[in-house]
């Protein structure tokens, strides 16, 4: 009986390459390294610019001076994953930038005056980062160099949380606690929505939903939103900002559009689906930056709802029909 033959040494390749692989994304995750950095990209690239092939210890790690196009090369013979050409960019900006930046590697150590944008420019790994590499595996030691590498050159994932928070956008909730919306027209315009359009035609309302481009659940009050007939399923396809007078039994479902989105025919639809439960008078508002961005979905916002514009506060238009803000 013929016996089944096994390429052992292609096995063996292969555990070796995703060791390396998942090793290499440690090292970067514990020195701080950005979650957009800890990926099969960044890792190989770290491996090839220590000269690290799939077998080769971390104690043997070295620090060559290589080009973008070298450390391509690296990865195609050592790892066999082949990036394209007009990948280089990507790494370069993705990856080799962010290396930079949290002080793995040095940008033209043989001569600091070549522009960036020459052919012949090289990088090679700092002193400090080449001796965190060689211990790994060395537990004690290898988290001492991690350390002393953090406590001179900080932590790039914290770094960019700070600049990150630098830019958010305040706004007090309804509890009295300030929230940060992430930076963006968008965001600034829910703050705008919130704190001038509930100002001047909700006074009396009160928030229970604001969603915000990075965290969708950045405020939402559950109880009201079931004591409306809101359905679980429903809550995170709700509008931008949700605003409930309770005296007027109307609730205000707002889009804030920047870039798209305005209450439309669909939109409008789909909401009064959602709402069909709830007991209180819907007012469906489409809520701009400026005039010259209603201008172009005028034509999308639906009939029966309400448009704001941030830059003339006082005023409101109305598309049609014989309701505004609710019933008279």
């Amino acid at each position: 009986m013929p016996t089944r033959s096994c390429d052992c040494t292609t096995a063996k390749s292969a555990t070796g390459l995703m060791s390396k692989l998942t090793e290499a994304t440690q090292i970067l995750r514990d020195l701080g390294l950005p979650a957009a950095q800890q990926n099969d990209r960044s890792a190989l690239t770290l491996l090839a610019l220590a000269a690290l092939g799939p077998r080769t210890s971390w104690s043997d790690a070295e620090r060559p001076m290589l080009r973008v196009v070298d450390v391509m090369n690296w990865i195609r013979t050592k790892y066999r994953r082949k990036y394209a050409a007009n990948t280089r960019e990507a790494i370069r900006r993705q990856t080799i930038h962010q290396f930079e930046q949290a002080r793995l590697l040095d940008l033209n150590p043989d001569k600091p005056e070549r522009p960036t944008t020459s052919g012949k420019t090289v990088y090679q790994l700092t002193p400090e980062t080449l001796s965190v590499l060689r211990r790994y595996g060395a537990k004690r030691a290898y988290a001492q160099a991690c350390k002393r590498f953090t406590a001179a050159h900080g932590e790039l994932a914290r770094k960019y949380k700070k600049i990150r928070d630098l830019t958010k956008i305040p706004i007090t909730l309804p509890d009295g606690t300030e929230a940060l919306l992430s930076a963006g027209s968008h965001n600034a315009l829910q703050r705008l929505v919130v704190q001038e359009f509930g100002e001047r035609f909700a006074q009396g309302s009160k928030l229970i939903y604001l969603g915000d481009t990075a965290n969708k659940r950045l405020y939402r009050d559950e109880k009201t939103l079931e004591s409306l007939h809101i359905p679980e399923l429903n809550r995170d396809k709700l509008p931008d900002v949700v605003l409930y007078d309770p005296k007027q039994e109307w609730v205000f479902l707002i889009e804030a559009v920047t870039s798209h989105g305005p209450v439309s025919p669909k939109r409008h639809a789909e909401l009064e689906s959602m709402f069909d439960e709830c007991p209180a008078e819907r007012i469906y508002v489409t809520a701009f930056l400026d005039f010259a961005t209603f201008k172009k979905y005028a034509a999308d916002v639906a009939w029966e709802s309400e448009v704001w514009i941030a830059d003339s506060p006082d005023h409101m238009i109305h598309f049609n029909g014989d309701k505004f803000l609710g019933p008279h």
